[in-house]
């Protein structure tokens, strides 16, 4: 059967809304292994305030049982909802799994009624983005000593 998504399709990949503690306890296990450890952003500027706001929504991705991305979305304004701290396992990067991570993340954001989505991508990952449909808005900046680059999405309703 085609997949009309042109996403790879992983019977055993799951991305979850959290809903649980041991969720939420996975995610920040899958952000701080990759910002904290491996990009060396400090720990204090890795974890805010919006992590535990009631409003913020949180996602993992599982291979099986075993927790290898994180994401979370946030309102910024009216309509639209900010994507932060996407991360996926360096062992499992490469093979869809981010934009699986963004594909749940849009479908939720647009059913919760938001049209249109913001990040700061690192320049790195830039190209990754723009192949799921953001686009650039305005010009580079530094944050956490890691160059970032704000993109935006329409979501279609």
């Amino acid at each position: 059967m085609d997949n009309p998504s042109n996403l790879p399709t992983w019977p055993e990949i799951n991305v979850r809304l959290v809903s649980s503690t041991e969720e939420k306890n996975d995610a920040h296990f899958v952000r701080h292994a990759v910002f904290v450890h491996e990009q060396k952003v400090p720990a204090e500027l890795e974890y805010d305030s919006h992590d535990d706001a009631p409003t913020t929504l949180h996602f993992v991705a599982y291979n099986e049982n075993s927790p290898i991305g994180a994401a979370r979305i946030r309102t910024y304004a009216p309509g639209i909802a900010k994507v932060e701290r996407v991360a996926v396992m360096s062992s499992n990067r490469g093979a869809g799994i981010g934009a699986m991570i963004m594909k749940r993340i849009e479908e939720q954001a647009a059913s919760l009624g938001y049209t249109r989505l913001k990040l700061n991508s690192q320049l790195q990952a830039v190209p990754f983005y723009r192949r799921l449909g953001y686009e650039s808005v305005g010009d580079v900046f530094v944050e956490a000593d890691i160059e970032h680059l704000a993109m935006e999405k329409e979501l279609e309703a």
